[in-house]
């Protein structure tokens, strides 16, 4: 668990957004994919709250840490609930991006 620290994607990462990632982790630790939406949109809020917005290239990185050690399905379950709640996340990301 927590492996996802090393990631390389990490090291050049606002240290605030990592302080945000490391809390979403936590909070999602044994939860299901359907649980997992509540957690990336209070993550989202609150980081927005701070001045803070996530990068699409970041969200993706999120999703990624957020399924490490869930089984398949669960993975497939939290893309599906991406997939369903994407709008809502579009919108609080960077400005001008896609």
């Amino acid at each position: 668990m927590n492996e996802w620290m090393n990631n390389p994607a990490l090291k050049n990462i606002d240290p605030m957004k990592l302080e945000l990632i490391k809390m979403a982790a936590s909070h999602t630790q044994g939860k299901t994919g359907r649980d997992l939406a509540p957690v990336m949109l209070a993550l989202i809020t609150s980081a927005n709250r701070q001045g803070i917005q996530f990068s699409p290239d970041e969200v993706s990185l999120i999703l990624e840490i957020l399924k490490e050690g869930k089984t398949k399905e669960e993975q497939a379950q939290i893309d599906q609930t991406i997939r369903m709640t994407s709008s809502v996340f579009q919108k609080h990301m960077k400005p001008g991006t896609p």
